[in-house]
């Protein structure tokens, strides 16, 4: 009897039969079904769309367009510019600092876009390098949004939990902070922002791992109980002097853990409307995969082994097994540990290897989820056992924002 994972294999062949890979294809039921999941997850707070984990417009615009999503996270500001001008938003946030002055140049030099773009800052530093690019008086007045580190650190600070982002940890810090923006011509402080990577980006049930699972799941109840007292106090702080429109916090992983907690007003979301390997370790939702990618086997290099063209599509973060992508269809199958995934080739092994023949597709999921369209110009959107339409991806468009 067919497996579900064999009924998968079969459909996606089908919809793809006159493609040659390397190709990647999104499951548009599957990508819906992550969006409406997210948005419930949210609690009626708007999810704003990471687009980093997302990078095409059409598909950026699909998810936009369903109820409970709201706004975009973006990645650089070119970017920002370029989805309002192109009407893919009205509404959007740049998740990190920038010092690209050509952007910064064209932001202040178009009204509409600068009403539109909100820039993310952490220090005065950065004010001062806008100014430079634009004085104050020479522009329309700017967006930005502060950026609270949201990491834990327990033991009088003496052990970091999370990633490394911003200087302003404390409440006092931003309240500091908003205050100089206050009187700083040229700026209104209309955000903050505490992203709590720890909990939203690290899953807390890594395979084979139960030991550091139960160590990750005390550390994140550690954290979130501290970080929902030091949020509320930072953005009381921040209100003393600033009217703020938004609180943004959260990830695909913490939906609704951010979402419960009172001082905020927005989640954002991206990575589960793909659903990518990294997500397979989250105890509390796990999407539905949606994207993955077809690699064609183009040799057999001994009893047992199959390789395949290319398939070397490795995820950023820190160099692990876990940013790997991972051959899934058909069941079965490994990668060497000696050679891994490489750029122009991957051997695999394992029960079905010996099953593929010449010409056979290996398809393969991405460990997260936006960097997939890095490698790709389109992507094939499938309903059922049929291409439905073809979509460019920012690569595809010819951008490279990162």
């Amino acid at each position: 009897m067919a497996t579900e994972r064999d009924k998968l294999r079969e459909r996606l062949d089908r919809a793809t039969a006159h493609l040659d890979p390397p190709y990647a294809v999104v499951d548009l039921t599957a990508f819906d079904a992550n969006a409406t999941a997210l948005a419930g997850l949210a609690g009626g707070k708007p999810v704003r769309l990471a687009s980093k984990s997302v990078r095409s417009r059409e598909l950026i615009s699909r998810a936009l367009r369903r109820s409970g999503w709201a706004g975009v996270m973006a990645f650089t500001l070119p970017e920002a510019i370029w989805l309002v001008r192109s009407g893919v938003a009205d509404d959007v946030l740049v998740a990190y600092p920038t010092a690209d002055r050509q952007a910064l140049t064209a932001l202040a030099g178009d009204p509409a876009v600068a009403a539109a773009v909100t820039l993310m800052v952490d220090g005065t530093d950065q004010l001062d390098l806008i100014d430079a690019v634009r004085s104050p008086g020479n522009r329309p007045e700017l967006r930005v949004c502060l950026d609270l580190d949201a990491s834990w650190r327990p033991l009088g600070g003496r052990v970091h939990v999370g990633v490394r982002r911003s200087p302003v940890h404390s409440a006092e810090a931003a309240g500091a902070l908003a205050a100089t923006i206050g009187k700083r011509a040229g700026f209104r402080l209309v955000g903050l922002m505490a992203y709590e990577a720890q909990i939203a980006g690290l899953g807390d049930a890594p395979p084979g791992q139960a030991v550091l699972g139960r160590a990750i799941r005390v550390a994140q109840r550690g954290s979130y109980r501290e970080l929902l007292a030091r949020r509320g106090a930072a953005v009381a702080a921040v209100r003393e002097h600033a009217d703020l429109e938004f609180v943004n916090g959260g990830g695909t992983g913490s939906v609704a853990a951010t979402s419960a907690d009172p001082a905020v007003t927005e989640v954002t979301a991206g990575s589960g409307l793909y659903g990518p390997t990294l997500f397979d370790a989250y105890r509390a939702w796990r999407p539905t995969p949606s994207a993955y990618f077809a690699c064609a086997v183009v040799r057999r290099p001994g009893p047992g082994l199959a390789t395949v063209l290319g398939g070397g599509w490795i995820a950023s973060g820190q160099a692990a097994a876990s940013r790997l992508p991972r051959p899934v269809l058909p069941a079965g199958l490994k990668l060497l540990g000696a050679e891994g995934a490489g750029e122009v080739q991957t051997p695999l092994a394992g029960p079905a290897a010996a099953t593929l023949r010449i010409g056979d597709r290996v398809w393969f999921r991405h460990a997260k989820a936006g960097e997939l369209c890095e490698h790709v110009n389109e992507l094939h959107l499938i309903e059922g056992d049929e291409i439905v339409a073809t979509v460019p991806t920012y690569r595809g468009e010819g951008h490279a924002f990162l």
